[in-house]
């Protein structure tokens, strides 16, 4: 399995740590991280981060984890994968994906209906763009140029580069779909390596009736690491479990809830969110089983943590993302470069 860490997110922008994360990130990648995503949601944009990252690192892949659609128009995100693939010498990887109603609307002023359609028909113009083509298109979201104007097809200025890998932050059984067809990986959260099949299964479905393998796609997930006693480390997460089955939605979608639920903890996840959104959060908190923080997360002894690694081995992750647990960058990367050595050792163990 490769290695992934992530900056970035919800809570990112809050303090002036930016230089922290830098140090984090190059660090990160003397321990051996294959690659960077940057998280994009109402903190910190996921291009910024990226662009800085591309000059002061030398091997690491830089991903943006992912580029909100409603956020961008499909031309603009073109321009900016290609922009960034250049100044890092093709080191950029497009992570895509729809968000959710509170962010699309709330945030973005964007209808969230259909916001599959929406993903595919904005993808589908950024592989013209890719190609080097002209923008023409013409869909139910998007159409190129817009009809009754003074507009023309134009093709961006900059060179094509259809070789940049395109991965897609999926969850809904027909998104998942989607993926397997089109994408070179998938960004998965919500995600339990003994219920894998309720996101991996669609995924490969798609593949297959898109007349691709399983093998084809880059299957990423993973967790917060911390190493102790596993007993009295569970309470430390439990909040990382209820604030996506709570709040990264509305009471009517929630994608994230909603996987949960397909893994088995659909009663959980029903008095988490309800909780969540009466206000109660400190009881939606407490209300997380034990068996949802352990599934999600890689914690406790050595052994322990070198296990969950083996669960999403055999669950068929290919690149499992890392969220080291430390007060400091310097405890994070020593509980990092910790987990690397043991996912180095699982990954060597035959299969």
């Amino acid at each position: 399995m490769r290695i992934a860490i992530s900056i970035g997110g919800a809570a990112s922008g809050r303090t002036n740590d930016f230089a922290e994360q830098v140090d984090y990130v190059r660090e990160a990648e003397r321990l051996g991280a294959d690659i960077v995503w940057s998280a994009e949601a109402w903190g910190q944009d996921a291009v910024v981060p990226l662009a800085y990252l591309a000059a002061v690192t030398e091997r690491i892949q830089l991903g943006s984890g992912i580029m909100q659609i409603s956020a961008r128009a499909p031309s603009m995100t073109a321009m900016t994968a290609l922009t960034l693939a250049t100044v890092s010498q093709n080191r950029f990887v497009l992570g895509l994906g729809a968000s959710g109603p509170q962010v699309v609307e709330g945030l973005n002023g964007q209808p969230f209906a259909r916001p599959l359609e929406r993903l595919r028909e904005h993808l589908e113009i950024v592989k013209l763009a890719f190609a080097g083509e002209k923008l023409v298109y013409d869909g139910k979201q998007y159409v190129l140029p817009r009809p009754g104007g003074e507009g023309k097809a134009l093709r961006l200025s900059q060179p094509g580069n259809p070789d940049i890998p395109i991965y897609l932050a999926t969850l809904g059984p027909q998104a998942l779909r989607y993926t397997g067809a089109v994408a070179d990986g998938w960004v998965g959260t919500s995600f339990v390596p003994e219920a894998a099949e309720v996101l991996i299964g669609p995924i490969a479905e798609g593949a297959t009736a898109a007349g691709r393998t399983l093998d084809q796609i880059d299957l990423q997930v993973g967790g917060s690491v911390a190493f102790g006693d596993r007993g009295l480390l569970l309470d430390r997460f439990r909040a990382g479990v209820a604030f996506p089955v709570g709040a990264m939605g509305s009471r009517r979608n929630n994608f994230y809830r909603e996987a949960f639920v397909r893994a088995g903890f659909g009663d959980a996840c029903e008095e988490i969110a309800r909780l969540w959104l009466d206000g109660r959060r400190d009881q939606a908190i407490a209300r997380v089983p034990d068996e949802m923080v352990i599934g999600t997360t890689l914690v406790g002894s050595d052994a322990e943590v070198a296990e969950r690694a083996r669960a999403y081995r055999r669950a068929g992750i290919t690149t499992l993302r890392l969220q080291p647990e430390g007060e400091t960058v310097a405890d994070k990367l020593d509980t990092l470069g910790r987990a690397i050595d043991l996912v180095r050792a699982v990954s060597a163990e035959p299969i």
